[in-house]
């Protein structure tokens, strides 16, 4: 694999998940909206890449088999996002891990208490929204854009 043909493509997914990273965490801490379950896990793609991509970097070895990792966890976050967008639009139902509404009919006032404490972000709540799109429609969007960039350099060796 020729790999200075594609440093600018790994260069903008470098910088491009950086920049959602810091985006996500400023969203979270700075501006105070919690995310929900299956946001944080679309973090994983680009936290992957960002240290796959500095290691194909530094070793200059098994380029392709780095990239066909990161490019499945691409994959992973265009699946996740799209099945997060999906729950935001009604399409499907919210996973038991995003569910708020899960209470047990055996639960004493203080468990009560002590489980509203620790209630989750329902993850059909957009909380954020930026130029009218919520984070998992533009994370979809971008994820899949990356896996295809990806596909096409490995699909060329």
């Amino acid at each position: 694999m020729n790999f200075e043909k594609n440093r600018k493509i790994l260069n903008f997914i470098i910088i491009f998940s950086f920049f959602a990273l810091g985006f996500a965490y400023f969203v979270e801490y700075i501006l105070g909206h919690e995310p929900c379950y299956l946001c944080k896990i679309e973090r994983i793609p680009y936290i992957g890449s960002l240290i796959l991509i500095f290691i194909i970097f530094i070793i200059k070895k098994k380029e392709k088999i780095i990239l066909s990792i990161v490019t499945l966890l691409f994959i992973f976050g265009t699946i996740i996002s799209f099945y997060h967008f999906g729950i935001e639009q009604g399409f499907f139902s919210e996973a038991n891990v995003c569910d708020t509404s899960i209470i047990q009919d055996n639960t004493s006032t203080k468990d009560l208490l002590k489980e509203l404490e620790n209630t989750t972000i329902s993850c059909k709540d957009v909380n954020f929204k930026v130029l009218g799109l919520s984070l998992a429609t533009i994370n979809t969007i971008m994820s899949f854009l990356i896996s295809v960039m990806l596909t096409r350099i490995l699909l060329k060796k």
